[in-house]
């Protein structure tokens, strides 16, 4: 049954490899820091956000505007049958100035919310970009195990037909290179699903071929968990985002209490034909009119502002004690992540391949059965499996740091 789920997996991924596909372009050369520059520049996500730009400044230009006048006249059978005066408001106080500085402030508020969104591109492109990496490192390696696969049967093949082992193993050795085949088609497919994500992120063609070296040689940098702490408290989008906040509501405070100042109407104009004693074919007018802020002078709003603003103290303390607790969880996952990629890259590897070579030259020199070599390799299989895992898992560790510190770290 086994043998036959693989040849069946085989038939299947070999059926998709073979599906007529568009040419393919030569690799292009890309780095992590390409990367994150390619999507700073194409990624939809950030044009979007950006575009809220030119959004908060119209709100500076709206804020700025002043009152448009209005124009009456007026025919009455009354005398004079007809006027024409004109009605301007005018604003009295820097309420114009501090709705400026309000529009200001929300501009900013949308700034940090392109910040944000900035930061967390960056993120998904680092995980999709090692994604990549990781994939492509797991192809490489399952192509690794189909040539030993290969070499054990050859090997198993001479021994039987020299007669010093039975069939059994001859068709054991066979059914390891079916599944090394199954298993490197799979691998080839999940790598060129993680090629499709990382263009999707960097806004390129799905057909689009890169060539990422190999990044897994270096490890992320070392950073104290001191430098980390003064960085997110200053960098951190929640932070930030909350700190903002409060400026708003401040620069909402002042243009409320400037708006208690009381704003002037100002109508001026001509009367017409005014017959009758005293009478005038056209007279001048005026009139002077304040709204008197007896009843309501902003008392309720200016209430809630202040207390909208005692608030935001309060989420802005528990929001740096938040960010500090994710940093330092950040900080020690990824030093125990460091610990275990040195761990399997200076022991466990270098001790599972040289078991795995020795195993082999007993099958070769008839000491040891063809189940101890399977043994063998499949440790040294699982091993490589693992540290490519702790490999992605430092990288993507290092990206949760960056994430909660709020700033590049590399």
């Amino acid at each position: 049954m086994k043998l036959r789920h693989y040849i069946v997996r085989l038939v299947l991924f070999a059926a998709i490899g073979s599906c007529p596909v568009g040419a393919q372009q030569a690799p292009q050369r890309l780095t992590l820091a390409s990367a994150l520059d390619l999507a700073e520049r194409q990624n939809l996500d950030l044009v979007a956000a950006r575009a809220r730009r030119a959004v908060a400044m119209a709100g500076v230009r709206v804020a700025g505007q002043r009152p448009n006048p209005a124009a009456n006249f007026a025919a009455l059978r009354d005398t004079p049958h007809e006027s024409l005066f004109f009605d301007q408001p005018v604003e009295i106080g820097p309420k114009r100035k501090d709705r400026i500085e309000l529009a200001r402030q929300e501009g900013t508020l949308t700034e940090a919310d392109i910040s944000a969104v900035e930061r967390q591109v960056r993120h998904s492109v680092r995980d999709a970009y090692f994604a990549l990496a990781h994939a492509r490192a797991t192809t490489k390696g399952q192509g690794s195990v189909l040539k030993l696969a290969e070499r054990l049967q050859e090997i198993a093949r001479a021994r039987f037909e020299a007669g010093d082992v039975p069939q059994l193993e001859a068709t054991q050795a066979e059914l390891e290179v079916v599944r090394a085949r199954a298993d490197l088609q799979v691998a080839q497919q999940e790598e060129k699903v993680t090629l499709s994500d990382l263009n999707a992120l960097l806004n390129e063609s799905p057909s689009t071929d890169w060539d990422l070296g190999d990044v897994f040689a270096l490890l992320p940098p070392v950073v104290t968990l001191e430098e980390l702490l003064t960085r997110a408290g200053a960098s951190n989008a929640e932070v930030a985002r909350i700190s903002q906040e409060a400026n708003v509501e401040e620069s909402r405070k002042r243009l409320l209490e400037a708006e208690r100042i009381p704003n002037l109407g100002l109508q001026f104009g001509v009367d017409f034909n005014s017959p009758g004693p005293g009478g005038f074919r056209e007279g001048p007018r005026g009139q002077v009119s304040m709204e008197l802020p007896i009843f309501s002078h902003n008392q309720g709003e200016i209430a809630q502002s202040e207390a909208a603003q005692i608030a935001l103290v309060g989420q802005l303390a528990a929001a740096r004690r938040a960010v500090d607790a994710r940093v330092e969880s950040a900080y020690f996952d990824l030093e125990a992540r460091r610990t275990q990629v040195q761990l399997y890259r200076d022991t466990l590897v270098p001790a599972s391949r040289q078991l795995e070579q020795m195993a082999e030259e007993s099958y070769r020199a008839g000491k040891a059965n063809i189940l101890t070599v399977l043994g063998a390799q499949h440790d040294v299989q699982k091993v490589e499996r693992d540290y490519l895992d702790s490999l992605l898992a430092i990288q993507s560790a290092f990206g949760q740091l960056e994430e909660a510190v709020g700033a590049p770290l590399d």
